[in-house]
């Protein structure tokens, strides 16, 4: 049969509901697509270099992967889309407003709460953060992981939730979230106003990437982007996909802003320069 399959995570149940709109919306726009759901990313990521999926809707760190084992399998693989809220996104290292930490410094000796072991935005990118700030994880303080959803990449907000639960409950100095979450659990009351204190911030990075794969030619992967990038918020039809995907428009793809991650993947040893997965105890 022919026509696009992507691969995508099944992080949440409403993966099922977004990307069956969207095959519906594709499909009556005449584009033969289709899609297969993951348990984790890093399965999805030896597919699509090995050809058994198309296109892959990816994390950061599943993208890092993959290009790193496309170059080893030396294949081409290629950003098409992102959506408009996966560019220039940032982390930040909370504290308690009531509490004595006023610098990064003053977290040596102390723990830190960070979310999964594989989260970008909750472990890796702020640890590497605190690192280029002087402070080495494991070194000079201690990481209490939240180890929810191992092998989703942090797409979900259970873990960074528990490390902002036990930064107020007293069990740790600093909580490291993505910044929207920051201020999501201030809405949830998670967090009381004024609780917490912004204590550093991690430059702008990019997030999520639909990537495409060595088994899809230029003009079909050309083709899905144009559908894609042409998607309006304007029409009802899409407009609660998008809603439940979190954009309101879909940009072209980029690998620009990507270089912290992969000087954090290569601080921790989490794949090695082949893709191989060596991050220690990290079972998906």
């Amino acid at each position: 049969m022919n026509g696009i399959v992507l691969g995508a995570v099944a992080y949440d149940p409403k993966v099922v509901t977004i990307w069956s709109g969207f095959r519906n919306w594709l499909l009556g726009r005449g584009l033969e697509f289709d899609f297969v759901l993951y348990s984790h990313y890093e399965r999805q990521a030896e597919d699509l270099v090995d050809g058994r999926i198309d296109v892959a809707w990816h994390s950061p760190l599943a993208w890092l992967r993959t290009r790193r084992l496309a170059a080893t399998a030396d294949v081409r693989v290629e950003p098409l889309v992102m959506r408009d809220t996966d560019q220039d996104l940032t982390s930040v290292v909370v504290v308690r407003s009531d509490g004595p930490v006023r610098s990064v410094a003053d977290l040596k000796g102390e723990t830190v709460a960070v979310g999964a072991v594989d989260s970008p935005q909750a472990t890796l990118l702020p640890l590497r953060h605190l690192r280029e700030r002087g402070l080495v994880a494991g070194d000079d303080f201690d990481v209490r992981r939240h180890d929810v959803g191992v092998g989703l990449h942090g797409d979900h907000v259970g873990g960074e939730r528990e490390a902002v639960r036990a930064l107020m409950a007293g069990e740790a100095a600093a909580a490291c979230v993505v910044d929207s979450h920051h201020l999501l659990f201030g809405e949830e009351g998670v967090l009381a106003p004024g609780s917490t204190r912004l204590l550093s911030r991690t430059p702008p990075y990019d997030h999520c990437v639909l990537a495409s794969g060595p088994s899809l030619d230029t003009a079909s992967a050309d083709r899905l982007a144009e559908s894609l990038l042409s998607m309006s918020y304007a029409d009802p039809e899409v407009r609660h996909l998008l809603d439940l995907e979190g954009l309101t428009r879909w940009l072209p793809g980029r690998e620009s802003g990507y270089a912290q991650l992969a000087a954090a993947v290569d601080d921790t040893g989490f794949y090695d320069a082949d893709g191989r997965v060596t991050a220690a105890g990290y079972r998906p």
